[in-house]
């Protein structure tokens, strides 16, 4: 192991724990502010779970190594919508009562280096394939 794939293995872990908590805050939170709140700005309340239940998932996933890509797919998509449905118009630092979306876009930024990047020996992905490749 390298100081890349170290990098690499921290970096997906602690992405993934991020979603993680954010999904599970939304379930803690009462899942159907939620939904009211994607009903408000014009997102199906239905939503709100897919999105709570890819995060919660999908974080414990990216911690594991499983499905990396796929998932990093997920998140990508989850930002991209967070940014142009709810951020954008908060500005990159917000409007001094809310957040702008500059954690929203260092989650895409990390999650597309995800897409992009091999796996490293550090995950469960890299594990199963090469228990295939031996037989």
């Amino acid at each position: 192991m390298n100081k890349n794939e170290l990098g690499h293995f921290i970096l997906r872990a602690i992405l993934g724990f991020i979603f993680f908590i954010h999904g599970l805050s939304k379930f803690q939170g009462g899942i159907s502010n939620t939904a009211g709140f994607f009903d408000s700005i014009g997102i199906p309340g239905f939503m709100a779970y897919v999105v709570a239940v890819i995060e919660l998932a999908g974080g414990i996933a990216l911690i594991l190594g499983i499905g990396t890509k796929i998932v990093s797919v997920l998140f990508a998509i989850i930002m991209l919508g967070a940014i142009f449905t709810a951020k954008l118009p908060l500005g990159l630092l917000g409007n001094g009562q809310m957040a702008g979306y500059e954690l929203d876009l260092i989650l895409l930024a990390a999650s597309i280096y995800f897409v992009l990047a091999k796996e490293t020996p550090l995950s469960l992905d890299n594990k199963l394939t090469q228990g295939r490749n031996l037989t």
